[in-house]
């Protein structure tokens, strides 16, 4: 069987976890809402149901010595364009190159679906690295993380700041991050999608030489600086989520996959086979048990349950979740989200319907 990857450590690392947990889910929750519907179908079965944001941070629980520096990049500041380009090109073992492999890996046919599970859980987190000022800064301040400063009264680095520490303080939960930020218009969308990796990570470093220039050991950050950098991390974090998924829609949108399933091991301990499925054929999976996503259109409160419409409103949807018991709790959490459901696809009067009673079973 063939290695996903082939990359060599180089040098010391060191442990870096780039925009933290809700910023990796955020920008993959972003990226999740702007698939094509194919793209989703692919995504969904080579992550065998599990939702993007869910493996958004798999990279960095799962790091080794060997995968460590694919999540940074080192060089010197005081680079033009063109010197930044041919450092860049010219090395290896870096986020960069680790992007370009995963891309690679995805377009492989030869890839067994672990494999493939494997690499887009890599580039799901990667862009979203790419994208952090810090991953791309120097070598020999550890990307900020021995620059100390104060923020909140507390100490903290120059590195654990740009994370997480100033996504804190604006205090807003996964969900409302995805709402505040996810605002990029039609015209952004195509040039960010437009834009190739080596010019993310140029984005990076010119913001990053730009925090270099601004910042002293000891010093502490106040409101003004808060309020100057916490819409450069919202424009970052939303531009990583669009470019994640223009580059899974490039990769993957003509990608055909059938007939796949997996065995998935619930917290019960039982093993169940379920078959992903597209939201457009749900009704030929009547009788199976799936696992299936698509967008919220509309909803009801019926009183015994809440009604949940996925690829278009009533009475034109293509899959109804019906909520029962504790999963009824979600009902006011799912309008306009992209969600993955799990469950037996039964018939109600001539449409497709899944009961869900476990909260555990949907996820957005």
């Amino acid at each position: 069987m063939k290695k996903l990857f082939n990359l060599c450590l180089i040098g010391t690392s060191i442990a870096l976890i780039s925009w933290g947990f809700k910023g990796h889910r955020a920008v993959a929750t972003i990226a999740q809402k702007h698939l094509t519907s194919n793209t989703a179908y692919v995504v969904s079965a080579y992550l065998k149901g599990e939702s993007m944001a869910e493996v958004a941070t798999w990279a960095d629980e799962n790091k080794s010595s060997t995968t460590a520096p694919w999540h940074f990049l080192n060089l010197p500041l005081g680079l033009t364009h063109e010197q930044f380009v041919k450092f860049v090109s010219e090395s290896d073992n870096n986020v960069y190159t680790a992007i370009l492999k995963t891309e690679a890996s995805l377009k492989d046919k030869s890839l067994a679906p672990d494999q493939k599970n494997e690499a887009l859980k890599y580039l799901i987190h990667l862009v979203g690295d790419a994208h952090q000022p810090m991953h791309i800064s120097r070598k020999e301040d550890k990307g900020g993380n021995t620059i100390q400063v104060r923020f909140d009264n507390k100490g903290t680095n120059l590195h654990s700041l740009w994370d997480s520490k100033l996504i804190d303080h604006e205090g807003l939960t996964e969900a409302e991050m995805v709402r505040t930020y996810d605002v990029a218009t039609a015209a952004e969308i195509r040039q960010w999608q437009a834009d190739s990796p080596m010019e993310w990570i140029w984005e990076s470093y010119q913001v990053s030489s730009e925090l270099y220039a601004q910042v002293k050991t000891g010093q502490d950050i106040d409101d003004a600086y808060y309020q100057k950098y916490i819409p450069v991390i919202r424009k970052r974090i939303n531009q990583a989520g669009i470019r994640l998924a223009g580059e899974l829609n490039r990769l993957l949108n003509k990608e055909q996959v059938t007939n796949i399933s997996q065995t998935l091991i619930h917290p019960a301990a039982n093993a169940q086979t379920v078959i992903v499925v597209k939201l457009e054929d749900i009704k030929a999976a009547i009788g199976k048990t799936v696992s299936v996503q698509g967008k919220v259109y509309s909803s009801k409160d019926i009183g015994s349950m809440i009604l949940v419409n996925l690829g278009a409103a009533y009475p034109n949807q293509l899959l109804t979740i019906a909520l029962k018991g504790k999963a009824k709790d979600m009902g006011n959490q799912l309008a306009d989200k992209t969600v993955i459901v799990e469950g037996d696809v039964i018939d109600y009067k001539g449409k497709p319907e899944i009961i869900v009673t476990d909260p555990s079973k949907i996820k957005f």
